[in-house]
Order: structure tokens, then C-alpha cells, then sequence
């Protein structure tokens, strides 16, 4: 299949498709629009960036009926994510009139239910505040023929899979079911089962991590080396950055470091405020900032086509963090850049990654000639006293800067927490007590001098 065209769209739909510049079907928009539109469950498992929005979109907007109520539910695990889903389906849906409503925790309940008493026919919606709607009656389920559970797999990891059944039971049963995921474990899978309808499983690429379309690259260095090649790798680049950091606390330093460096940055992290999120967000779209300083907490949540460059300043903890991150460049089959700066603390967490990498990977060590000098701890005198063996019976430590302390050979040190204290560890506490005892009186007796 080449067109849209080919997919039975109506006019209306493939009008605003063809405005935003689609002309090529993705492979997941391909094998699930179609099976959608028939009214048909689906398990669709693709990456970030092909294109999933569009497909349950577009079906969830030809199939509801203007007036009818809300007959279309999508549920997102973030806030970003929410409302991006809310604007492409905007932008996919100009010209069918429909209306759609976003909901979300950390904005006031009140604007959304002003929202809401304009008859929305579509609900996009995070599971904490949607569980809120239901029940004060401000989101009603009769009319719901559409479900969209979307980045099923963090919302397992965010705890919000209780959430979601509570959320399944209310809807009719009577509905067309679809859930999306970047990976597929057996947690979601018992979902499925138990809550979608024989549905068809569409797998793209399900065991490629490559990364297609990303050049991808590493960089092993000293952790306080990280900001002048950081600097120097966004002065390289053509096109807009995004700067994944692992805490709030190195989200704020970076971007305060490089708005120091004068370069226009927006920062994105947890205890931001709703409205500064927002505000952050709306500017790097609008290309008002060129660098997106961030934690993970936006690294499903961000769509911007200019993004040229995605720079790891942490290595994350899981392999899937690595490629949700790096694939906010190259979106819709654009070409994109993506460097890892590795700390010696974190190589072993980045050998773990690089295995599930099936593309081509860069060491720009080698490239740039910088030689990575790993400190060997043995080398230490704290090292090469660690790893000297104690002797048995009651010998002698090797020195720690002070007095040799008593040896135990072997067994267990003598208890001070409440137990009877025997033997010479007895007589040496009592000794070391009676001294403490003789400072404190000599300092006393200084202080009424």
C-alpha cells in the first residue's frame, strides 16, 4: 500500500492528512487503520515516532458521530503525552467538527469541566484525573464505543494498570478496544486478554531496538567534562536539542550552566509546575528556545520534528528508557542524532544498553582520540588495605591513621547495641568512655574560666 487513499479514509479526514504532509502510510498505520475502521480490536506494538497517534486517530474520528456524546476514550500514562495526543487529533480532525477535551492532574478541575459541558464526542485523558470525572459524574461512559489505551507499558511501570481496569469496567463492553505499547510484557498481555475482544496483533519491528534512522554515539569521560563537551556537540549541531538528564536536581543545573553559556534553553522536570511545563513546551515547539533541558518524565511526551540532536547526559537505567529518549529525533522517517555521555560510574549500566543496540554505534573515544583513563581502586592505599587479609587471632589490623585497633580473628566483633559487653572490648570501651568523660570535665572547667 502507498497512498492514504488506499486506506478508505473520507474526505474530511484525508483532507487535513494531506495538509500536514502525509502522503506515505507508516507500517503500523498500514496493517491497524484498517482493521480499526472495521471495528476490530487491536494490540499494536511499534517505536516512538511511527506514527500511532494517527492511527487510532483517524479511525476514532471517521466511526463517532458529531453530537453524540463522548464516544471516544484515549488514556495516556503522562501529562505531555495527553496533550500532545489532544493536538494531533486537532490537527487530524479540523474539518470533521468534532470536538475533544483534555484532562490531567496538576490543571484546575474546573477549566476541564467548563470543557466538558461542550458536549466533547472525545476524551484524552490521564488515570488518576479521569478516575476524578467518573466519579463526580462530570465524564459519563454510555456512549463510549471507542478506547484507546496508548503507552500501555509505562502505565504499567507508573502503577497505573488498577487504575485502567477500574476505568474498563465502567466503559460498555460493547466498544472497540485498542491498546499500543512499545513492548508487550506478560502483565499486558493478561490485560488484553481479559479485556480486548479477539483482537488482531500487529507487531512492527518488535524485536528491532536499532534506532533506525539515528546515528548514534557514546562518549566515555570524566562526569565534570560532561558540560564543555556537551556545549560543544549543541555549537555542532543544525536543528533543535533536547538534553536528557537523570533528577530534577541535574535538570536545573544543566540548564542553568547552558543559559550561562547564552543559549536559549526551556527545562522540563517533576516539580515543575503544570503551567511552567506548559509554558516550557509550547516555546521549544515554537522554536522560541533551542535546547530542551529534561527528565524521563518527557521522554514520551515530546513530538517536535525539529529535534536534530538528543544528547543522554545520564545514561539511563533500562534499555527502553535509552530508546524512548533518543526517539525524539529522526520522527516521521526524518534523520536524527543521538550521544550518550558516559561517566566511569555508569559504564557497566551502559555495556547492559549497548547489547540490545543493533545498529551501528560510534565511539567517539576512538574518533576524537580521547583516552579514558578508569581510576582502579586496588591502586589505593584504602584499596590495597581492603584487600590485604586479616590475621587470625588477636594480631594486629593494618593501620587506619590512628591507634591499631584489636582484632577478632575471624569472629564476630563483641555487640554494643544493648548487650553485655565482655572480655578486652569491655575493658577498652570503659577506657575509651573514662577518657570522653576527662575531656568533657576539662573543657567544662575552661568554659567557667
Amino acid at each position: 500500500m502507498n497512498t492514504f487513499e488506499e486506506l478508505e479514509i473520507n474526505e474530511d479526514i484525508l483532507r487535513s492528512v494531506k495538509e500536514l504532509g502525509f502522503t506515505t502510510p507508516f507500517p503500523i498505520q498500514e496493517q491497524a487503520i484498517p482493521v480499526l475502521l472495521r471495528g476490530n480490536d487491536v494490540i499494536g506494538q511499534a517505536h516512538t515516532g511511527t506514527g500511532k497517534t494517527a492511527t487510532f486517530g483517524i479511525p476514532m474520528l471517521q466511526n463517532i458521530i458529531k453530537g453524540g456524546g463522548i464516544q471516544g476514550l484515549i488514556i495516556a500514562p503522562t501529562r505531555e503525552l495527553a496533550i500532545q495526543i489532544s493536538d494531533e487529533l486537532k490537527k487530524i480532525g479540523k474539518y470533521t467538527k468534532l470536538k475533544s477535551v483534555t484532562v490531567y492532574g496538576g490543571q484546575g478541575i474546573g477549566v476541564q469541566l467548563d470543557a466538558l459541558r461542550r458536549k466533547p464526542e472525545i476524551v484524552v485523558a490521564t488515570p488518576g484525573r479521569l478516575i476524578d470525572h467518573l466519579n463526580q459524574g462530570s465524564i459519563r461512559t454510555d456512549d463510549i464505543k471507542h478506547v484507546v489505551l496508548d503507552e500501555a507499558d509505562v502505565m504499567l511501570d507508573m502503577g497505573f494498570i488498577e487504575d485502567i481496569e477500574y476505568v474498563l469496567e465502567k466503559v460498555p463492553a460493547n466498544r472497540v478496544t485498542s491498546m499500543f505499547s512499545a513492548t508487550m510484557p506478560p502483565e499486558i498481555l493478561r490485560l488484553s486478554d481479559k479485556y480486548l475482544n479477539n483482537p488482531e496483533n500487529i507487531l512492527i519491528d518488535s524485536d528491532d531496538l536499532s534506532g533506525e534512522g539515528i546515528d548514534q554515539s557514546f562518549l566515555v569521560i570524566k562526569d565534570r567534562d560532561k558540560h564543555r563537551y556537551l556545549t560543544d556537540f549543541i555549537k555542532e549541531n543544525r536543528g533543535q536539542v533536547i538534553v536528557f538528564c537523570s533528577t530534577k536536581i541535574r535538570t536545573r543545573n544543566v540548564s542553568r550552566d547552558l543559559q550561562k553559556a547564552r543559549f536559549k534553553v526551556v527545562a522540563i522536570e517533576g516539580d515543575m509546575s503544570q503551567n511552567k511545563r506548559e509554558y516550557s513546551m509550547m516555546k521549544f515547539r515554537k522554536n522560541q528556545a533551542d535546547i530542551l533541558v529534561a527528565t524521563d518524565v518527557a521522554a514520551r511526551g515530546i513530538d517536535v520534528p525539529k529535534v536534530g540532536l538528543v544528547v543522554n547526559y545520564d545514561v539511563p537505567n533500562q534499555d527502553m528508557v535509552y530508546f524512548h529518549r533518543i526517539g525524539r529525533t529522526a520522527r516521521a522517517g526524518t534523520k536524527g542524532r543521538a550521544i550518550t555521555l558516559v561517566s566511569y560510574s555508569s559504564i557497566a549500566d551502559w555495556k547492559i544498553i549497548k547489547k540490545q543496540i543493533k545498529s551501528d554505534l560510534t565511539d567517539l573515544n576512538k574518533k576524537m582520540g580521547i583516552e579514558v583513563n578508569i581510576p582502579d581502586p586496588l591502586k589505593r592505599d584504602v584499596g590495597r588495605r581492603i584487600a590485604q587479609p586479616m590475621r587470625s587471632g588477636y594480631g594486629r589490623r593494618p593501620s587506619y591513621g590512628g591507634r591499631s585497633r584489636p582484632s577478632y580473628g575471624g569472629r564476630s566483633r563483641p555487640s554494643y547495641g544493648g548487650r553485655s559487653r565482655d572480655g578486652p572490648a569491655r575493658d577498652q570501651y570503659k577506657r575509651r568512655s573514662t577518657r570522653a568523660s576527662y575531656s568533657r570535665q576539662s573543657r567544662d572547667n575552661k568554659r567557667k574560666w
